[in-house]
């Protein structure tokens, strides 16, 4: 494709990754100033600088751009020659499908994934260090302390994004408001609860979501529609991007203090969530992730479609299997006709085990669907 763009949280590795990828392309940073007011004044002179190739660094701020970048694929009809990366993503995705629609292909990084980790000097035997460490390359190869580096990335992201994505007059209030998205972790998106919880309207609300989505803070894992003949719960629900971002808002000190937190169990579950997020990103596929929940209360954690077949998952936070944990698989098999060897159970031990019902896999083997 003749553009390539790459989204996802800051400080998740996009400029390192395009950057090793395309050695000899150029590198320019829209977050600085000059660079920014050179793109927007002359983005002919701007472009023309670029003839061998060029890594944009958050496009975003200079939209007006991707007119010209338009012209010139099309004049030139080559490949690779214009790298486009942004963390704020439906604002980066609305102005790139409206100027460079069947010219560029779209990809989104992650921070870390287990996997990348594994094998590694940053590689940790418990699944809940993985949790309150998150995934952030800067947390392992500078070794920056936790307690450190998440309230300054939180800081910054409030000082920064939110500013330039909304105008919000009340920061205490937005602030209050996502450490309250922290303890509805794996909870169903109740904005009526989440505006009488801050003390702001329903319609801010569903701004401030809007905003957390934009900028890879948080994201809804939507309901799986199809009906099974039970009567289906709609409403999505709420996750973070990183587990580290999500223990930081919540106060946890240490990976001790999370294995004794209330909050533990849906950390876990985000944690599986995500990583098996990272396993269609990182190959460039859309991730086909949705949960299932019947009105009497009947859940099952994860499904992903891949193929047009149904994976049904069910996440523990226990280091031991229960027979109890089988139940919501069981029923949803015989619900839907899937067959026992398409279910998953991923828990915190370690072993896996064979089982009638679904096959358990330990933490440290998520079962890779995008394969």
């Amino acid at each position: 494709m003749p553009v390539i763009s790459l989204t996802g949280p800051r400080q998740s590795g996009k400029t390192t990754l395009t950057r090793a990828a395309f050695p000899n392309h150029a590198y320019v940073n829209l977050e600085n100033p000059a660079t920014r007011r050179l793109a927007l004044e002359n983005p002919v002179g701007f472009l023309d600088q670029f003839a061998a190739g060029v890594i944009i660094d958050e496009a975003q701020y200079a939209p007006e751009l991707f007119s010209y970048i338009q012209v010139r694929v099309d004049e030139r009809q080559q490949n690779g020659n214009y790298v486009l990366t942004g963390s704020q993503n439906f604002l980066f995705m609305e102005k790139i499908s409206q100027s460079l629609a069947g010219r560029v292909a779209i990809f989104h990084l992650l921070p870390f994934s287990l996997t990348e980790l594994v094998g590694t000097p940053y590689a940790v035997d418990n699944p809940f260090e993985y949790i309150f460490r998150g995934s952030f390359p800067r947390v392992y190869d500078q070794d920056v302390p936790t307690e450190i580096f998440y309230p300054a990335y939180i800081q910054t992201y409030l000082e920064r994004d939110v500013r330039q994505l909304q105008n919000i007059g009340d920061f205490y209030a937005f602030e209050r408001f996502l450490h309250l998205c922290a303890g509805h972790v794996g909870q169903l998106m109740n904005q009526s609860n989440l505006a009488n919880d801050a003390g702001v309207s329903h319609t801010t609300i569903g701004r401030w979501l809007s905003v957390l989505q934009t900028s890879f803070i948080t994201f809804a894992l939507p309901p799986y529609f199809r009906n099974f003949n039970k009567r289906v719960v709609k409403t999505p629900k709420l996750y973070f991007y990183d587990t580290g971002v999500a223990c930081s808002l919540l106060g946890i000190r240490s990976t001790a203090e999370l294995e004794q937190h209330f909050a533990r169990g849906a950390l876990f579950e985000n944690f599986v969530i995500v990583e098996t997020m990272k396993q269609f990103y990182h190959r460039g596929l859309r991730a086909p992730i949705f949960f299932w929940r019947d009105s009497t209360g009947n859940e099952v954690d994860m499904l992903v479609e891949v193929g047009g077949q149904l994976f049904p998952v069910e996440i523990k936070s226990s280091q031991t299997l229960n027979s109890a944990f089988f139940k919501n698989l069981q029923f949803f098999n015989q619900l839907s006709g899937n067959a026992p060897a398409q279910a998953h159970l991923i828990y915190a031990g370690r072993e896996n085990q064979p089982h009638a019902i679904a096959k358990a896999h330990g933490w440290a083997d998520i079962p890779d669907f995008a394969k």
